[in-house]
């Protein structure tokens, strides 16, 4: 969905722009193409990042090697702010999924690491094998929204106390049982999903950089989030709706509704059959677009 961010983004050559999700560059690039005297910002915390972000070397153009939930200090830092315009796309990068060692893929044997940031302290491997049979449950249901999650979190425990899993094809042998028959594919993305959503804090970081970027926009500034999974587009839509993630918008003592957003669209957008057909991951991709209020 690239044409569509881009053009949610409303680009200006002379505006200040931010991709808090650099990943391969793809985003960034298309964005520079168009600026003059503005300037990007572009936001990861992973090495292999770092070094694609050599590729757009430019006057024009900001690395900050960074969670983006650092955010405001990131950009308070280098005297960026406020921008024009703000994009997540808060996909995992083509580039992380199709290398095996990164353990991201289901296609591949590698290790059971899954850190966007390959220095960050915990891996899918510290989750497998230490936490409680209660939070593997927990982190199975609410983040993979597996079906059978207490009988996959009481397999995974019951296959731990013979060795530590390691490795993602000791994982699907160990799982293997409670693998639904002809599903196996589906089932194994949920876990996946679900164990590097926990092991990023992704869910956590989402929302501290949401809140962060009503300090960041400029009033008539654009905020672009690319999700692809229904918790992420939830807190994105209720974020945008109420100002907040749960419950009722905030008012004034008017009665006027009191928030940072206005959506451009009250639904979101999807991927046309088109690219869909050429990309299967854009099936479950949801854009959302709002406009900071004054």
């Amino acid at each position: 969905m690239l044409a569509q961010c881009l053009a949610a983004l409303d680009l200006k050559p002379n505006g200040r722009y931010v991709d808090v999700t650099f990943g391969g560059g793809g985003h960034s690039a298309r964005i520079l193409e168009t600026l003059t005297t503005g300037h990007l910002y572009s936001f990861d915390q992973d090495a292999d990042a770092e070094v694609e972000a050599e590729k757009l070397r430019r006057p024009q153009f900001t690395f900050v090697k960074a969670n983006f939930r650092d955010l405001v200090s990131e950009l308070q830092s280098i005297n960026a702010l406020p921008v024009d315009g703000l994009l997540a796309d808060l996909g995992v990068s083509s580039h992380q999924f199709d290398t095996p060692e990164r353990g991201f893929s289901t296609r591949f044997d590698g290790p059971l690491d899954m850190r966007m940031d390959p220095d960050g302290p915990l891996t899918a491997a510290d989750i497998l094998n230490d936490y409680k049979e209660a939070d593997l449950h927990r982190i199975f249901g609410m983040y993979g929204e597996v079906t059978n999650a207490r009988t996959l979190a009481q397999t995974v425990a019951a296959a731990r106390r013979g060795r530590r899993l390691e490795t993602i094809a000791e994982l699907k042998q160990a799982i293997q049982p409670c693998t639904p028959r002809g599903k196996e594919n589906k089932y194994l993305a949920q876990v996946f999903q679900a164990l590097r959503i926990e092991v990023n804090q992704e869910m956590q970081a989402l929302q501290e950089m949401l809140l962060q970027t009503a300090d960041v926009l400029r009033p008539g500034g654009r905020l672009v989030v690319l999700s692809y999974h229904s918790l992420e587009d939830r807190l994105v839509k209720n974020f945008i709706g109420k100002g907040k993630f749960f419950g009722n918008v905030e008012k004034d003592f008017f009665g006027n509704e009191s928030k940072p957003f206005e959506a451009v669209n009250r639904k979101p957008e999807e991927a046309h059959p088109d690219e869909v057909a050429l990309n299967s991951r854009a099936r479950s991709a949801k854009l959302r677009v709002a406009i900071r209020n004054e």
